[in-house]
């Protein structure tokens, strides 16, 4: 298994300069490099691998990997000729690069001698042999559970490594995925690179000073299963978000920013004190990019809204409806009305339950609203006293009628010592609560939107702040880019929305009921069994229905939520027969059209959808500026790769239920109709073409 340059001769999917550089993987390409001091050997006889080592260079290393392979670390002017060396030695079954991936130095990629493939369902044993001896490969054993999917050994006859065979491999038709198997080292739980991430307690800590055990989300685990997918979209309504943050800057992050206090689509911040927006927006969705802080639901994408400031009906309408039509997934909003008591209106009431059932195509838009910081009832009465000026006294009734509505997640705030926080909101609307700031002394006690001039807290409580972005530059919560110690159910209120965006990466069919259920169902039962140091209340202790009126069901578990998730998918019914359509008609994709081009194939059965694959052939001098969409006969749309192509010139891909989940969504509709694949080209410059696209429906 030499490394030699490989001539194509299939036609390439990516640059010839970069067929060796990248690694298929989960349904995506990862961009690898060479570590340019160690390579690795593997030995016919594993007996033999002692006496090779002693007859290299001094000053060598060489550590044994479990794959009977040796890692071997040399000045990186010798590698090359030294592995030239080794490779012309007889016992020497091959030698390999070693790789990192790109952008994560410290993360070692080993290639072993096997690659996955998995064949479409049609693709008979001797059109597999043909291929598959070509290029020097060997079957060993079939992948149980995944139909027409081998294990293959890439023999001395194989004259490139597995990853340009991989790569070679997902040009051709019959293909659906291959995949080298790498060797890496085993981490118990994904951690971002990110500097200011061991400093978000929330996400995930290994305990010290006011840090109780278990008081984080479990974020770590719950990225082992997704860290989001772009198609998910969070909006984040609020004051304003800085759009030019590095933690905003992911391709395809910002999707229909929108503005309804300046009328425009720029929701940057303006104001003095327009800084809440931004510091929402990290907890749920930061950037994962190797600088600054990171969301819970990194991967997924941003929807920036700016609120007018005011709660008439016809701004909620513009709000809600804005979100529902530009695709929202999740909705994120940490503010409230500036009353003690505030009923929503009819209107009010209305378009919040359409968002909520008939948001993301039927299945609904889940609505997350804070609590509130008074630490007052939701909808209840409390007997009033020690306002300043008497303002309140005696029994009084109070009412947030946004977090009470009962298709919303009402959300309230615990500490980092797994304690109510001194200020959250609390009652029997309250669904989880999540980590967030305690209160300080000397302030008054506020509710979500403004401060009420009520009774001050008299004590320090302990418990840390929440660290996440903050307005670029001077600007902002800190002098620099990020806050120290935002907090507040405004903080634990988008920390839900980003793990609510986590599980429906997981199952994108779960409707938003399902997803309030699991978060409920997950959540972990944290007791705070003191009373409350203010109103001398005991509601940290839960009853026969498993809830309590501070935490709700309890303290949302990210990575117990995604889980659920993953369980819940449901399986498809094997289809009995097989629909087939193709658009060979090559179409010309418009260089920088936001409307783009369509391609269209008319399907007339009205079977329900069984099973769906779709294969696709696209040239175009820049991939990176495309986006490649299913739509199907109801008007769903399915994105199916997003900017992530660079350079590329070339896309052959087979999307299916396994590579491409949200594809699912469209299981059980009926297929009669028009299916379209709907290109975009999203800037100016390079031009291409859809050469054909290809369906198989299974009915």
């Amino acid at each position: 298994m030499s490394d030699p340059s490989g001539v194509n001769t299939a036609g390439s999917a990516m640059p010839e300069t970069s067929i060796g550089m990248v690694l298929q993987r989960g349904g995506e390409e990862l961009i690898l490099e060479k570590i340019s001091d160690r390579f690795t050997i593997s030995t016919h006889d594993p007996n033999t691998l002692a006496n090779l080592v002693h007859q290299l260079p001094a000053g060598v290393q060489v550590k044994q990997l479990p794959t009977e392979q040796a890692e071997v670390v040399i000045h990186p002017n010798q590698r090359d000729a030294v592995m030239a060396q080794v490779r012309s030695t007889d016992a020497v079954k091959y030698a390999s690069h070693v790789y990192q991936l790109q952008g994560n130095p410290g993360t070692q990629v080993y290639l072993t001698d096997e690659i996955t493939i998995q064949f479409a369902p049609e693709v008979p044993p001797a059109t597999i042999q043909q291929l598959t001896l070509g290029m020097g490969l060997r079957q060993q054993q079939p992948v149980l559970g995944i139909p027409n999917t081998f294990v293959f050994e890439v023999t001395p006859a194989a004259t490139e490594n597995p990853l340009k065979i991989a790569n070679r491999l997902m040009q051709h038709r019959e293909v659906l995925t291959a995949e080298p198997n790498i060797l890496v080292r085993s981490q118990s739980l994904y951690r971002p690179r990110d500097p200011i991430y061991p400093k978000q307690w929330h996400l995930h800590h290994n305990g010290g000073n006011d840090l109780a055990p278990n008081s984080h989300v479990f974020a770590e685990a719950a990225w082992d299963i997704t860290k989001g997918h772009r198609a998910v979209v969070v909006a984040i309504a609020d004051d304003s978000v800085d759009l030019s943050h590095p933690d905003f800057q992911g391709v395809g992050k910002i999707v229909a920013p929108r503005d309804f206090y300046d009328r425009d689509f720029l929701p940057d911040p303006e104001l003095p004190d327009d800084n809440h927006g931004t510091a929402c927006a990290g907890v749920a969705v930061a950037e994962e990019n190797g600088t600054g802080a990171v969301g819970i639901a990194p991967g997924c994408a941003l929807m920036p809204l700016r609120t007018s400031g005011y709660l008439d009906d016809g701004s909620i309408e513009e709000l809600f409806n804005w979100a529902i039509e530009k695709g929202a997934w999740v909705i994120s909003c940490s503010w409230g009305a500036s009353a003690v008591y505030f009923p929503l209106s009819l209107r009010q009431r209305a378009v919040i339950t359409r968002a909520a059932t008939e948001g993301r195509n039927g299945k609904g838009c889940v609505i997350v609203f804070a609590a509130g910081n008074a630490n007052r009832p939701v909808n209840g009465s409390i007997n009033e006293r020690d306002w300043r000026g008497n303002v309140l006294n005696g029994n009084t009734a109070w009412l947030g009628g946004f977090a009470a509505h009962p298709d919303v997640i009402a959300v309230s705030a615990s500490t980092s010592l797994n304690k109510k926080a001194a200020y959250s909101n609390w009652g029997p609307e309250i669904s989880v609560c999540a980590p967030s700031n305690n209160a300080h002394p000397g302030v008054g006690l506020q509710s979500v939107g403004y401060v009420y001039t009520g009774p001050e807290i008299r004590q320090s409580f302990r418990g840390l702040g929440i660290v996440t972005t903050d307005r670029v530059g001077g600007e902002g919560y800190a002098t620099g880019d990020f806050a120290n110690d935002f907090g507040g159910t405004s903080s634990a209120c988008p920390l839900v929305a980003g793990v609510a965006a986590l599980v429906l990466s997981a199952n994108p069919d779960l409707k938003a009921g399902e997803v309030r259920q699991i978060l409920q169902q997950t959540a972990d039962k944290i007791v705070d069994s003191d009373p409350d140091p203010q109103l001398g209340l005991q509601r940290g202790t839960y009853g026969a229905g498993g809830r309590c009126d501070w935490f709700g069901y309890g303290k949302v578990n990210a990575f117990r939520a995604v889980q659920a998730a993953r369980q819940k998918i449901a399986k498809a019914i094997a289809p009995t027969r097989q629909v087939q359509g193709q658009n060979r008609n090559p179409t010309t994709i418009p260089d920088a059209s936001p409307s783009g081009v369509f391609s269209a194939i008319p399907i007339s059965d009205r079977l329900p959808l069984r099973n769906i694959r779709l294969s696709v052939d696209i040239t175009h001098s820049y991939l990176g500026d495309l986006t490649v969409s299913l739509i199907a006969p109801n008007g769903d749309r399915i994105l199916l790769q997003g900017r992530t192509l660079g350079r590329q010139e070339k896309l052959q891909a087979t999307y299916t239920l396994e590579t491409t989940p949200l594809l699912r969504r469209l299981l059980n509709q009926p297929v009669n109709g028009n299916w379209q694949l709907w290109v975009v080209d999203h800037a100016i410059g390079d031009t291409g073409i859809i050469n054909q696209w290809q369906l198989v429906l299974g009915l």
